[in-house]
């Protein structure tokens, strides 16, 4: 079984924000799966059900990112997943081009606080993940004031198509591996 999260945060005064990215994956692959996002358990909202014909649970964890690793430690334990192998999480990356997707099958948190905490509470960081390019911080801008910023009008209209596109990354590595995803979307947008 697959376990999808998608980081973000929390109510609604987060909602389509730079941070909360990976919520909207989530929320993208939810309808297109027709799959309801809403029990609460393992400190997020999650629900069951097959992507590409494959069991997967999507989660977005309710702890706020910088304790993104808390819910996503008791979805792997409560389900017995094997998280290098079975766990794909999306996150937002100021590093990348707004728009731009990077595939990763392991890496460092890059200053990512909730990709952080995440490698703290799983004790590696050996598991699959799809950043999601917001655009570099402008100089002289907040780190936080940035990411918890909304896009402009352009920039949501690209990553809008970014998120259809990471839908599509997500089943790739389901139904090909993560190798194939990275070779066909880790390329500029």
């Amino acid at each position: 079984m697959y376990i999808i999260v998608g980081l973000g945060n929390p109510k609604k005064e987060y909602e389509n924000t730079r941070h909360n990215i990976g919520f909207d994956v989530i929320d993208q692959l939810a309808e297109q799966e027709n799959i309801a996002v809403l029990e609460k358990k393992h400190k997020a909202l999650i629900g069951k059900g097959y992507v590409a014909g494959l069991k997967c649970i999507l989660a977005k964890p309710q702890t706020f990112m910088n304790l993104s690793g808390e819910s996503v430690r008791e979805l792997i334990d409560y389900y017995k997943a094997d998280e290098r192998t079975e766990l794909i999480v999306i996150s937002d990356d100021i590093s990348l081009e707004v728009a731009q997707l990077r595939v990763r099958k392991k890496g460092s948190a890059g200053g990512h606080n909730g990709l952080k905490n995440i490698i703290s509470h799983l004790g590696h960081d050996s598991f699959m993940r799809i950043k999601m390019g917001v655009g570099e911080k402008p100089k002289g801008y907040d780190l936080a004031d940035y990411v918890l910023g909304h896009f402009s009008k352009d920039e949501r209209v690209r990553m809008d198509e970014a998120v259809s596109r990471a839908t599509d990354a997500i089943r790739m590595i389901l139904t090909e591996g993560p190798d194939a995803a990275m070779n066909t979307y880790n390329r500029k947008a």
